[in-house]
């Protein structure tokens, strides 16, 4: 049995626009960090943050039937070119080794609950709604791998998708209980980012597939 129909539908209020335009952000300087890896110019800089700050954004919009976020609004996309230019005028040495891994972990838990609301905004039912955040928040970091041909952060051992998918999942749960958006945002964005964090730190990963019978 579904849920109630107003708990379906979820209003995009101002922190969840706040976290769209910090995901956007944080991924569009983790695709220029890429760039910067491969020292390359600032064109390609700017490229590779457009795609990666709206990659995971644009195939939700295309799932779901709505607009595609960067086409109706020149917000992100500015957003994306502001991240760009910030990367390259700074110089490499303020970046630690890990920046790109920081910024995207950012990136990852805001874009997770910003995508799993705007799917419930749509009406789309509550468990697609979540793998829709999935889709927003992993997206753009893997477009930016293959562009910059590192292996994708999919293939790494620590918790990537598991984090988005908490973070998604957990938005929808405490939307589904009551909570009110700003509040149920704002939690779930901080659980999927200290979980991601904590990957980060101490490898933390799910057990892997083992052949036993080779």
């Amino acid at each position: 049995m579904l849920p109630p129909a107003p708990l379906l539908a979820t209003s995009i209020g101002p922190v969840l626009e706040t976290l769209s335009i910090v995901g956007t952000f944080v991924f569009a300087a983790s695709g220029a960090l890429a760039a910067a890896r491969l020292r390359q110019t600032l064109v390609t800089f700017a490229f590779f943050a457009l795609v990666t700050g709206v990659g995971g954004g644009t195939l939700r919009d295309l799932l779901i039937g709505a607009p595609v976020f960067w086409v109706v609004d020149a917000a992100p996309a500015i957003t994306c070119m502001c991240a760009a230019v910030i990367v390259w005028c700074t110089p490499r040495r303020f970046w630690s080794e890990r920046a790109l891994d920081w910024l995207d972990a950012i990136g990852l838990a805001a874009f997770a609950v910003f995508g799993a609301a705007k799917a419930m905004s749509f009406g789309v039912p509550p468990f697609v709604a979540g793998m829709m955040g999935v889709v927003t928040g992993c997206v753009g970091g893997i477009m930016r791998d293959l562009l910059a041909g590192e292996p994708s952060i999919l293939l790494r051992p620590e918790l990537y998708v598991t984090a988005a998918a908490v973070a998604a999942g957990l938005f929808v749960g405490l939307r589904l209980a009551g909570l009110d958006v700003p509040v149920a945002g704002v939690i779930a964005a901080l659980v999927g980012f200290v979980l991601r964090a904590v990957a980060i730190w101490r490898g933390l990963g799910l057990p892997v597939y083992r052949d036993e019978g080779g």
